[in-house]
């Protein structure tokens, strides 16, 4: 018989492939707020780690490591025909080809950035969150949430910004930005913890099933073994 696909599951799954394309988009505007410059992207990435999160704790390591592999190829695919359609000529009537290039025309560099980051910063958010579940019986969710969010956008910023800015900022501007997303995105976190806390409550209570991973493989490459 074969295994039936989990509504929940699914619903979070493309949640979080959604959230991740779009954070790129919105990735190309700064936004002012509280006296602070950030990407718009903070709006939105921060989901996907509280998605990583929630399938991490109710489905165990293995099924997050099947949903970061699906949300980074997405986010190629989607790179990806951004740029052919940025290579492929413009009508002569149409207007809007500059503002359409600075979104979808994303650099190399950047892209690599982008992609590296989300990898590693998103597989160590899942791998904390396994290790410390494990390591606890199953408690503090609000503690190892919070900390394996912290790790994984870490990595995320040490990796991003380095990549995509090296060489065209000065590094005390980037070691700035680097330790400002770090520290807005884990508040993100913080704040939005209560419905993070309800919401993996109520898919345990829906679907029966609360997995901790005891003699598994972290090999992030190991993407049958689900």
């Amino acid at each position: 018989m074969k295994e039936k696909v989990s509504v929940p599951f699914m619903l979070l799954g493309i949640l979080f492939n959604v959230c991740l394309i779009a954070a790129n988009l919105l990735e190309t505007k700064i936004i002012h707020i509280a006296g602070l410059n950030v990407t718009a992207g903070l709006l939105v990435f921060p989901v996907s780690y509280i998605i990583n999160d929630c399938i991490a704790e109710v489905w165990g390591f293995k099924k997050a490591r099947l949903i970061i592999w699906s949300g980074f190829a997405m986010n190629a695919f989607v790179c990806a025909l951004g740029l052919i359609a940025v290579a492929l000529p413009a009508a002569s009537f149409w207007q809007g080809e500059e503002h359409f290039n600075f979104v979808f025309g994303m650099a190399p560099r950047i892209l690599v950035a982008s992609l590296s980051a989300f990898l590693v910063g998103s597989f160590l958010n899942a791998y904390v969150m396994s290790k410390m579940k494990v390591a606890s019986g199953g408690k503090n969710f609000s503690t190892r949430a919070v900390v394996s969010t912290l790790v994984g956008e870490t990595a995320d910023s040490l990796i991003f910004f380095p990549i995509a800015f090296a060489g065209i900022i000065g590094w005390g501007e980037i070691i700035n930005l680097m330790m400002l997303q770090i520290v807005l995105k884990s508040l993100y976190e913080v704040i939005i913890l209560p419905i993070t806390i309800r919401v993996v409550k109520a898919i345990k209570r829906i679907e029966g099933t609360d997995v901790y991973d005891t003699d598994i493989s972290y090999n992030i490459l190991n993407i049958k073994d689900i």
